[in-house]
């Protein structure tokens, strides 16, 4: 496994995160009062510097630089009732219209894409019947569309661009 020697330019001192299989980018991060913290343009706000969250900025900056992904249709840590239980997907992708697209679900990239994580996502596309599911942990990213009529999920060869997805 690579590192990434990043600088917290606001005490100019660095931390160390893996290099993911995504191309590079320049975030901004600053020492939070407990924790290295990370800007989330999605949510407007700093959020801890997580292995996951590292990840997760790292994905939807690639699906914005460089998929077309609108970042205006995008939105991080997203509420939604699953069995009458408040849950949250990682990433909802919408439409124009506002309506579910893709949903994303990031893991830590030492934690392995089992059938199991991807089933759980899978139950989270079913609760907003998003087309789309992308499963990442920074290392691999596996992608599905999804028929909700023969209720089969078929994986896609890689993650599309944004102009390529369909709606049902």
């Amino acid at each position: 496994m690579r590192y990434l020697c990043t600088r917290v330019s606001a005490l100019q001192s660095y931390e160390i995160m893996l290099e993911l299989s995504l191309p590079p980018k320049d975030f901004k991060m600053r020492r939070g009062s407990s924790a290295v913290e990370i800007f989330d343009p999605l949510r407007r706000r700093w959020v801890t510097l997580t292995p996951e969250e590292w990840v997760r900025q790292n994905f939807t900056a690639y699906l914005i630089d460089h998929l077309g992904y609108p970042a205006a249709l995008m939105g991080n840590e997203i509420s939604l009732t699953q069995n009458g239980i408040a849950r949250r997907c990682d990433t909802l992708v919408a439409d124009a219209a506002g309506h579910p697209l893709m949903i994303i679900e990031y893991k830590a990239p030492m934690v392995a894409l089992s059938q199991a994580v991807i089933d759980q996502a899978l139950r989270y596309v079913g609760a907003l019947q998003a087309p789309y599911l992308a499963v990442s942990n920074g290392l691999e990213h596996h992608c599905y569309h999804i028929d909700f009529t023969t209720r089969r999920a078929t994986a896609l060869p890689s993650i599309p661009r944004y102009d390529l997805l369909r709606q049902p």
